[in-house]
């Protein structure tokens, strides 16, 4: 028995053979199911137990051979005789008579106070068989004191806690602390990413100071964060029992350990107790490009806002990672021209070496005919889910080499920016490629008199946030021309508010109110919002809001808007303005009754209990009735973290010409513009231009078709979650969640000189499929649940504007069509053979369309705008 007087550990009597019923039991569900209804398995025997030597010198020093015995492998719930994978099958047949030899082969542990010193088997017994005989092992660990240490057993080293109050003692492994190999990998930003929480108890009751029986659970549970309900649990059980106690073997004499191995058996060595890494290979998995074949029609371009094209996307990258470079570049080099950027999107989302070498091989950035493919393999940079530092390195050097396009040339810094950001993020800031590449944007801005050059290291600065570059951005935004200076001022309005220093502060304030040099509306708007968002001191409010009346007409009505909106809205700053609009003087009738259509508005898409998700519309223009800025947003957050899912802004100027208009104070020497811009997942884009210069715009104006244009289109990576769990029982387990986005943004701008009318339009085409695969895999069985889930929806953003009147009439909405919506689940236990157990359950639901409201006036003014086009009905340039 445990003799308790003279040891810290178990101790077993001499000449004593202990029996045990041993069962370890998987189960893989939903988060909130019943384990009654669960896939899984058992596996169950008989184990023998019995104490080879002690320590002359030391008696808490001993030696434990223990044995598994008519090993047996059944479900884990009981299922009729139709729907048992086992039945009728012998447990040899099911796991091999190789590995049930294996199996029952004894394993010896050296226990020194109660902790396993050394473990003994076969060296070159399968790693499946190893691991299970590691689990069974690891339940003789035990200390019969409370506290805590680092204890190293089948799940590797970990920070166990162990309580004992009588004949009880409970140990409980802190599984986020345990270091062991094991692969994987998370999204990049939480929101889009999955929760892991994972709990290991084993309860021993010892009976006369002896193990009467063990219970050991541990749970792995996992969550999508904007979507909790879907989620997935794997639970792992083992049950040890003493069944009875008989005469057995005496001990071995001798002094060493070793020569009591050497005596039981030479063919023992001391191996790792912590898991070995196995993975069972795919016996009838389809090749790459029979996989490619069999999805290839999903892929096709007008296929690309649906669910389907999401779904082989995400099929592709999950076989991408299995391949070799040359299976990629079979399939890349066979492709025609119209599949080929889908299998550049999927490849570059891929994300591994062989992957990479591919594509980087194929592409040749001095051919400026592939430059489609170039810009799809740069986005697909860019929204990386877990970029490398190879990655960066490899953008790097294409940019310092030829680069044949001007466009890719900009792409190239543009994502490079991202990708630091991101590497930042994990800590890498340090990283050579990382270092060098800030040092390289930093330094060529600094050098560049070109224009379109400042442009592109700001827009890389814009996605790289990095908090060195603020001094820089300052300098542009206060000295800059026009659009540079509005490009530094909304690079800006990225950061978090908390590295906004006094120094940003006073610049934008500045800006703002003009105090070294006349700056544009769009400039200083941006420069009012970040100074708003900032958490504002009441000066600061009270100048802005003093400032409303003397600014130009359309600028007084937006910045009105502004305040409005973040009272209507509850924003940080709203208590500040409240105190601010106590003061008469500040909130009087005057101010607050400023004419124009300028508008700015935030409103609620979703409020759920795992993310809500806001748009907002806000459109400045000029005096004279034309867009000079309309900027689209919607974020998504949860209780700690914030996502900039879309912006579309879509800026004009140098316009007042084509309508015989005064243009605004500041901008008179202004050329004509139009152009959009978008950020997509916190990615800036490179920005499109619609028309520039006055004889561009009256090209496009006279050969106009008012069909939109494309903005941004392809399959994006969104959720890519990999995790692989060594169970305590033995089989590995792994969590994979990846989430896809087939996407297609465009945007129009029209204009009717005939009716004075100007119509803009942003088309959000967007399909989303996620797919979830929880599983546990022990070589002679896989079981698991797979669950999708697969929406489709298009968000119109058009605003009308009647500019032969004034104030003219504006007319914005916003509007979602009605959405599928559907879910799937599948759980599933399979034989290498082929049985195989399946149970199914489908939920298909439409979301209503919807016309999201803004304010109040924008109603009435397209109730005035839709009734003044039914009396003169006409056709557009």
């Amino acid at each position: 028995a445990f003799l308790t007087g003279h040891t810290t550990g178990p101790s077993l009597n001499n000449d004593k053979l202990y029996k045990f019923a041993y069962s370890a039991e998987v189960y893989v569900d939903r988060v909130k199911a019943s384990l009654q209804k669960s896939a899984g398995y058992q596996i169950s025997s008989g184990v023998d137990v019995n104490l080879l030597w002690r320590n002359p010198d030391n008696d808490d020093d001993q030696l434990i051979k223990i044995t598994m015995k008519d090993v047996q492998v059944e479900n884990v719930n009981e299922r009729p005789a139709a729907k048992n994978i086992f039945k009728g099958k012998s447990t040899e047949k099911i796991i091999g008579k190789e590995y049930l030899e294996a199996l029952q082969r004894p394993i010896v542990l050296e226990l020194v106070r109660g902790k396993v010193k050394t473990f003994y088997s076969y060296q070159n017994e399968p790693g499946f068989t190893q691991n299970i005989k590691r689990g069974l092992a690891s339940l003789f660990q035990l200390q019969l004191h409370s506290g805590s240490s680092r204890e190293v057993d089948i799940s590797g080293k970990c920070n166990t806690t162990y309580h004992v109050r009588q004949d009880q003692v409970t140990k409980i492994k802190d599984l986020d602390s345990c270091e062991i190999e094991k692969k994987g990998f998370t999204s990049h930003n939480r929101i889009l990413d999955v929760s892991r929480k994972a709990t290991s108890a084993t309860v021993y009751v010892l009976e006369d100071s002896f193990i009467k029986s063990i219970k050991a659970e541990e749970n792995f549970v996992f969550l999508l964060n904007y979507r909790r309900k879907t989620g997935a649990k794997i639970v792992s059980k083992q049950r040890l029992e003493l069944k009875s106690v008989q005469a057995g073997l005496g001990l071995i004499a001798a002094k060493q350990v070793a020569s009591v191995i050497k005596t039981l058996d030479p063919n023992y060595v001391a191996i790792p107790l912590e898991a070995e890494p196995v993975k069972s290979e795919c016996k009838k998995c389809p090749s790459l490009s029979e996989h490619w074949k069999s999805i290839r029609e999903h892929m096709h371009p007008d296929n690309l806002s649906k669910a389907q094209a999401a779904k082989s996307f995400l099929s592709f990258i999950q076989n991408i990672r299995k391949a070799t470079k040359e299976e990629i570049l079979k399939i890349i080099r066979s492709e025609n021209k119209e599949f080929l950027p889908q299998v550049v999107d999927a490849v570059t989302s891929a994300q591994t070496p062989e992957s990479l070498e591919a594509v980087l091989e194929f592409l040749d950035f001095k051919d400026a005919s592939t430059s489609v493919l170039q810009e799809r393999f740069l986005y697909a940079c860019g929204f990386a889910s877990h970029p490398s530092e190879t990655l960066l390195k490899s953008i790097t050097e294409k940019f310092k080499g030829d680069v044949a396009n001007e466009e890719i040339r900009e792409t190239l810094v543009i994502v490079m920016g991202a990708l630091v950001r991101k590497l930042c993020d994990r800590g890498g800031c340090k990283l050579p490629a990382v270092v060098e590449a800030k040092r390289l944007i930093l330094n060529r801005l600094e050098k560049a008199k070109k224009g379109d050059n400042v442009q592109m290291y700001l827009l890389a600065l814009k996605n790289a946030l990095l908090p060195e570059a603020i001094p820089v951005l300052l300098k542009y935004a206060e000295s800059g021309e026009g659009p540079i200076s509005s490009l530094a001022a909304t690079a800006l309005q990225r950061y978090d508010p908390s590295f906004l220093t006094k120094e940003v502060k006073e610049t934008m304030n500045r800006i703002y109110h003009q105090t070294r040099k006349v700056h544009e509306k769009t400039v200083r708007t941006t420069a009012a919002a970040i100074i708003l968002n900032s958490n504002p001191s009441y000066m600061e409010v009270k100048n802005i809001l003093l400032s409303i009346g003397e600014l130009p007409m359309e600028m007084n009505k937006y910045m009105l808007s502004m305040f409005q909106d973040i009272l209507h809205f509850e924003m940080p700053s709203s208590k500040t303005v409240r105190q601010v609009l106590k003061d008469m003087r500040t909130h009087n009738y005057d101010r607050f009754s400023k004419m124009g259509s300028s508008s700015a508005y935030t409103g609620y898409i979703t409020r759920g209990p795992d993310v809500s998700s806001t748009y907002s519309l806000d459109i400045l223009y000029s005096g004279s009735g034309i867009l000079r800025r309309s900027n689209m947003n919607i974020h998504v957050f949860d209780r700690n973290t914030e996502l900039h899912a879309i912006q579309v802004v879509i800026e004009a100027q140098g316009l007042e010409s084509i309508i015989a208009a005064t243009p605004d104070e500041g901008e008179e020497n202004l050329d004509s513009f139009a152009g959009m811009s978008a950020i997509l997942f916190d990615f800036q884009l490179r920005p499109v231009t619609f028309f520039q210069g006055y004889g561009d715009l009256m090209s496009k104006m006279l050969s106009a078709t008012g069909d939109p244009m494309n903005v941004v289109k392809g399959l994006v990576l969104l959720t890519d979650y990999l995790q692989e769990i060594q169970l305590q029982s033995g089989p590995m387990a792994s969590a994979e969640f990846l989430g896809g986005l087939a996407i297609d943004i465009s945007g129009g701008m029209e204009f009717s000189l005939w009716y004075r009318e100007s119509k803009t339009n942003v088309k959000n085409r967007v399909a989303v499929f996620i797919a979830g695969n929880t599983e546990v895999d022990s070589f002679f069985i896989k079981t698991g649940m797979e669950t999708t889930l697969e929406a489709e929806t298009a968000l119109d953003f058009i605003s009308t504007v009647q500019f032969s009147q004034y104030p003219f009439l504006v007319c914005m909405q916003m509007d979602r069509v009605e959405s599928p919506f559907r879910t799937h689940m599948t759980k599933y236990e399979s034989l290498p053979s082929g049985r195989r157990y399946t149970a199914r359950r489908r939920k298909a639901a439409t979301l209503a369309g919807n016309e999201y409201p803004l304010h109040q006036e924008n109603s009435n003014m397209c109730k005035k705008v839709f009734g003044a086009k039914s009396d003169s009905a006409g056709s557009w340039f």
